[in-house]
């Protein structure tokens, strides 16, 4: 079992706060991804892939055409070992907000 986490961002201009956020989620994720709108510039985007391929964050680029997003994994995520204490902070709290979907999950 491992945790996936992806932070999703339909603001294009909203590129680097998404890189932040996927950074931060790599404390209790074995692997985290930046899914962005297809509306990003060239060059935000290139500069945004280079980014993760440096710290093993994944990129996908979609459309926001709900009826076909259109979704393309422009890089992937290295699977890397989560922080243990962060980890089994997460999860309480799950436990705490939710504890059927923490019983589904765990």
């Amino acid at each position: 079992m491992e945790i996936v986490s992806a932070e999703i961002k339909t603001d294009p201009q909203q590129s680097i706060t998404a890189f932040g956020q996927a950074v931060a989620y790599r404390l209790f994720s074995a692997k985290s991804y930046i899914a962005m709108t297809s509306a990003i510039s060239d060059e935000d985007q290139s500069r945004l892939e280079s980014l993760c391929m440096l710290f093993g964050i994944g990129l996908v680029i979609f459309s926001l055409d709900p009826k076909s997003p259109d979704f393309k994994i422009s890089v992937r995520a290295q699977r890397l070992l989560p922080d243990m204490f962060y980890v089994n902070e997460f999860a309480e709290r799950l436990r705490n907000h939710n504890r059927e979907v923490f019983n589904h999950l765990f």
